[in-house]
């Protein structure tokens, strides 16, 4: 399960309203807790995908680096990537399995119908290794404030 917070929710898919018609993309920082990821921080990132960036993303790797070292001086791991599907149902395609690279990880994809979020969906990168990685749907609990008290800290 990824647990996140409503603004934080909200936030991921005002990114990809805000980035239509092409894909957003971002990171989830926050905690692995037996088995489920609790996102603490959504950090936007640039979409460098030049030739079709209006269904693909890329993340340039010093900005995932970064990232990395950004989570490690607060104590949290990257969870999580995040992305939107413009006019496409957010379910993933072939293309976002074969691009998943983080076992462990949640992808979470959100559809963007005319410039509109719609439906916003997880998925757990499960396996052991890149023959055998799949994609997994996975249940998102969007936490209240109050919620977030007593779950999140």
């Amino acid at each position: 399960m990824l647990t996140i917070r409503k603004n934080d929710y909200e936030s991921l898919r005002r990114h990809g309203e805000e980035a239509y018609p092409h894909e957003c993309c971002g990171a989830l920082l926050g905690r692995f807790n037996n088995g489920d990821r609790i996102v603490e921080q959504v950090v936007r990132c640039t979409n460098t995908c030049a030739d079709r960036p209006e269904d693909r993303y890329n993340i340039d790797p010093k900005e995932l680096l970064s990232l990395q070292r950004r989570a490690a001086k607060q104590q949290l791991d990257i969870i999580g990537f995040y992305h939107s599907h413009p006019d496409h149902p957010a379910r993933w395609s072939v293309t976002d399995l074969a691009e998943a690279h983080w076992l462990g990880c949640s992808y979470v994809i959100t559809s963007v119908e005319k410039g509109r979020s719609a439906q916003t969906n997880s998925f757990a990168l499960e396996g052991e290794s890149e023959e055998n990685k799949r994609l997994e749907t996975e249940e998102i609990a969007v936490l209240s404030p109050v919620e977030d008290q007593s779950l999140c800290h």
